[in-house]
């Protein structure tokens, strides 16, 4: 069993690493299963099989509870590839992205979180820092460099590109609309004709 070292109101504070993969693991399924609203803390606790009072020694809230397992799915997806290629780079990406919406619980996660950081701003700030900033961060690189070999024109507004190709996931997302990856490849070809 690891131990994973945080800090917690100042003081060292240790987590078992089995804890808290129960915990995360439960938040996320219950979110799939009952949805943002109807989870508690006491219910994630249980179903994970710890005490509630381990889920506040680690966490303020039942929103940080979930946005750190929506946090650790995108791991493996937010990193934009270097083929060479940024149209195949960015696809592969939301291709990724779509798949991770669609069949696990980030999905509910993602639009719940949203929805519950309008009335906490703590928690939509953590969300921004976690999950969109590093996006941003990466998708910059990306393109800077796309710039850079001329895979794309080396002035093209690489904020406006972020923003109509995630946009776009993210408002069929919250719509409850179907993502395919035929859409994505429609979409690709739309935003990357004006900047090659």
């Amino acid at each position: 069993m690891g131990l994973v070292s945080l800090t917690v109101c100042g003081m060292p504070a240790l987590r078992n690493e089995q804890s808290r993969r129960a915990i995360l693991d439960a938040a996320m399924s219950m979110i799939c299963e009952l949805g943002y609203d109807k989870i508690s803390i006491e219910a994630i606790a249980r179903q994970a099989g710890v005490s509630k009072q381990t889920i506040y020694r680690w966490w303020p809230s039942k929103g940080a509870v979930i946005l750190e397992a929506a946090t650790e799915s995108l791991g493996a997806v937010v990193a934009i590839p270097d083929t060479g290629d940024i149209v195949a780079d960015i696809r592969t990406q939301l291709t990724a992205i779509l798949d991770l919406i669609t069949t696990t619980g980030f999905g509910p996660a993602y639009r719940s979180l949203i929805a519950a950081g309008q009335s906490d701003p703590d928690l939509l700030r953590a969300l921004f820092d976690q999950i969109i900033e590093p996006n941003i961060q990466d998708f910059s690189a990306r393109t800077a460099l796309a710039r850079q070999r001329g895979e794309m024109r080396g002035d093209a507004d690489w904020q406006t590109l972020r923003d109509l190709l995630y946009g776009v996931v993210e408002y069929r997302l919250f719509h409850s609309m179907p993502l395919e990856p035929e859409y994505l490849d429609a979409v690709l070809e739309i935003v990357f004709h004006g900047v090659r």
